[in-house]
């Protein structure tokens, strides 16, 4: 059996977690996320804790259940603590602003760009240069943040772009007469 499956999820105070045949739905102080059940994997609550258990012999059910079960936990520390990915600007008149659910930035184009963000995500800006972005789901923060950073990814000589906050950019050499 999976040894991620095997671990039960501690569910904690402020969370409630509901299984319904087709999907399991977690519920807290940062909203609610909800996602559709697996029919190999058997999904039980008992006593504050979430257990997952394959529902047949077959390799693949064995793999969904640890699969679910992260999936589960991500959404579990999602609604109680959130999520949060950190991005910086690098380059000379590089600036981000942060307007409610929009995030402006002027990354070196003729014009400004600015990136709607979903329901459920928010978006500060606490210097011109950093940019944070905050959710429940761990999926959609990691996604917008990678939207965000292919706007203008760091470039390989001066190492100008947007960058993930803890990002190492390995700087080429120019080419030499």
């Amino acid at each position: 059996m999976s040894r991620v499956g095997k671990m039960p999820i501690t569910v904690p105070q402020g969370v409630d977690v509901s299984v319904n045949a087709e999907q399991i739905s977690v519920k807290g102080a940062q909203g609610t996320l909800i996602r559709k059940g697996n029919p190999l994997v058997t999904v039980k609550i008992d006593a504050g804790k979430v257990s997952f258990t394959a529902a047949n012999d077959s390799t693949e059910a064995d793999a969904m259940s640890g699969t679910m079960r992260a999936l589960v936990a991500n959404m579990v520390s999602g609604v109680a603590k959130g999520f949060e990915r950190k991005l910086n600007l690098v380059g000379v008149g590089f600036r981000a602003q942060a307007q409610g659910a929009k995030l402006n930035l002027q990354v070196g184009f003729s014009h400004p760009v600015v990136k709607e963000m979903p329901a459920g995500i928010k978006v500060e800006c606490p210097t011109q240069t950093e940019i944070i972005i905050k959710g429940a789901d761990r999926q959609a923060v990691g996604q917008i943040a990678a939207e965000v950073r292919a706007i203008r990814p760091p470039e390989p000589y001066k190492g100008k772009g947007i960058r993930y906050a803890d990002e190492r950019v390995v700087l080429k050499e120019t080419k030499k007469k």
